[in-house]
């Protein structure tokens, strides 16, 4: 854990929702996931044979929602829209067996959202995401009023820009908006302003920070965007997070390491860790300690196949926390 001085910085207004109820609203996306197990992800061009495709539920958005809930143990809402068709049907299953409350789901004209997926041996994913039914989500009344009621709102960049906008603006005062980065793609100067927490692995910093800086180092990376916003959190997979945040004496960084566990396979283990990092922040935590609790649910994730159907219950989340603390 390191402290830098800055005295000419704004505290920040992020953070920690004092006495938060644990109310978590996410606003994303819902995919059906295509996955198929290969021997090494392919190259342009080239064909090769995998294993039996699977058929699970998926997508940023739900996959979060699942984490906040279940693994987080929030009073968790998804805002998202889904087609009229079976998969729709499956990802809705999904949800509610999660303990996410799924009323405020939309459908609408168009296929729900599909993901492509292959998984290596080592448990590395590629993702090819058609959006379908995601890029019809859309906040109305009834979602605002929803968002107006939680202590922490979370969303991430499979929906429209519009959207997340929409999100921030429903916000009550002292919430906080959780952004998580991903998939990466520009972000405009009154979107930056709407962050208090801004979630992304190192290449999506790179990509946020952009070349002109000439940064690979993910430590300056994470300094580089806290000029934008008041928290910055940066997921390193196996090696864990660096926590970035503007306080009143100056900027906090602190490196969270990951719990070591065997991995099976990946998919959706970053969402359970936003989840659940929105769902302590809804409670109350601060920020690194949410990350810790957030890290011990990712690496539970990464030990079951599948995205959803891997998020970990939060006892169990809890125990490992403890034990990667050394506590009893």
């Amino acid at each position: 854990m390191s402290t830098t001085a800055d005295a000419g910085q704004d505290p920040t207004h992020g953070g920690t929702v004092p006495g938060g109820s644990g109310r978590v609203v996410v606003v994303g996306s819902a995919n059906v996931d295509l996955v198929v197990d290969v021997p090494r992800h392919p190259g342009g061009g080239e064909t090769i044979l995998g294993g039996d495709l699977r058929r699970n539920p998926g997508g940023k958005g739900a996959n979060q929602a699942v984490g906040a809930a279940r693994a987080g143990g929030a009073d968790t809402t998804f805002v998202g829209a889904l087609g009229h068709d079976d998969a729709a049907d499956l990802l809705r299953a999904s949800l509610e067996r999660g303990g996410v409350r799924t009323d405020l789901v939309e459908r609408v004209d168009a296929p729900t959202g599909t993901a492509l997926i292959t998984v290596s041996p080592d448990g590395e994913n590629a993702i090819v995401v058609a959006p379908g039914a995601n890029s019809h989500v859309t906040v109305g009344a009834a979602q605002a009023e929803r968002i107006a009621a939680a202590d922490v709102v979370l969303a991430q960049l499979e929906v429209p820009l519009d959207v997340v906008r929409a999100a921030a603006a429903a916000r009550r005062p002292g919430a906080l908006l959780v952004l998580n980065a991903a998939p990466s793609r520009d972000l405009p100067d009154d979107l930056w302003d709407t962050i208090d927490v801004l979630v992304v692995n190192e290449h999506e910093a790179a990509d946020l920070v952009g070349p002109t800086e000439g940064e690979t180092d993910p430590s300056s990376l994470a300094s580089l965007l806290l000029l934008r916003v008041p928290a910055v959190v940066v997921t390193l997979g196996g090696r864990g997070s660096l926590v970035h945040e503007r306080l009143p004496g100056g900027t906090l960084g602190t490196d969270v390491p990951a719990v070591p566990v065997d991995a099976v396979d990946t998919t959706g283990a970053g969402d359970t860790f936003c989840g659940v990092l929105a769902a302590a922040l809804a409670r109350g935590a601060d920020l690194p300690d949410a990350a810790r609790l957030a890290a011990a649910a990712g690496a539970l994730a990464v030990t079951r196949p599948g995205a959803q159907d891997a998020v970990p219950d939060a006892a169990d989340v809890v125990a490992l926390a403890r034990r990667a603390d050394g506590l009893t």
